[in-house]
């Protein structure tokens, strides 16, 4: 029924923004660091945001009224990074500089993939939420692994390193099992779930791959991109 998927509406945003602004209230007040924080909101938003698809029905309308929560959200991004909306919080929980105009990169295509991925893909496949995870626990873990221990550069991308790149793959891999699981239990996806785990790993070493190429701040787009496109070969 519509009244019931407005009900899930509401608690996706209500929880999305929660999630948002603890992150925000977090960085602004020196917790925790802007890069930290950055990351925590790229990892943890997807998770929380695709297991709220549970709360919807089957309705042909269910997707579009999930989709307004990153919808809505990515706009307030674009808002903030463009100037237009002051909000010194969020510019110092998403940027790495404080440069509000970081937004409009790496969070701003972050949020398109969400709004695209859940209109294709939404509970009818798990293609959509697949490529989700594998952005947020692969992509999102990368830089601070990265960092912190990564020791041994890629060939190919010097700036990017084969623990960072692990990381990914492990990261990706045990984020998309895990909602996996939820979604077997709660019946939506044909059990078993050891299914689905070999064309998981196929799918998360195509974004892993992906994620490891010098490009510029796109990740967030291409990582989703070639995983969803690989996860067609099985769903």
């Amino acid at each position: 029924m519509l009244h019931n998927n407005i009900l899930a509406l509401v608690i996706t945003f209500a929880v999305s923004l929660l999630w948002l602004r603890l992150n925000d209230f977090a960085a602004a007040r020196g917790w925790v660091s802007s890069r930290l924080s950055r990351k925590i909101i790229h990892i943890g938003t997807g998770p929380l945001f695709v297991l709220c698809w549970l709360l919807f029905d089957d309705a042909p309308s269910a997707r579009y009224l999930a989709a307004l929560v990153p919808l809505l959200i990515t706009v307030q991004f674009a808002l903030i990074g463009l100037g237009i909306i002051r909000d010194d919080a969020a510019v110092q929980a998403m940027s790495r500089s404080g440069d509000r105009r970081e937004i409009l990169h790496g969070p701003l295509f972050y949020g398109i993939a969400f709004v695209v991925l859940t209109i294709l893909f939404w509970k009818d496949t798990p293609t959509g939420m697949v490529a989700l995870m594998l952005l947020c626990g692969g992509d999102g873990i990368a830089d601070l692994v990265g960092r912190r221990w990564g020791k041994h550069p890629l060939p190919w991308s010097p700036q990017k390193t084969w623990e960072g790149s692990l990381a990914v793959f492990l990261g990706g891999w045990v984020l998309a099992a895990a909602v996996l699981a939820v979604y077997v239990a709660a019946g939506v996806f044909p059990a078993p779930w050891t299914a689905y785990l070999a064309p998981l790993t196929a799918i998360a070493l195509a974004a892993t791959l992906t994620e490891s190429l010098p490009l510029h701040e796109v990740d967030n787009l291409t990582v989703p991109l070639v995983a969803a496109l690989i996860a067609r070969l099985w769903w």
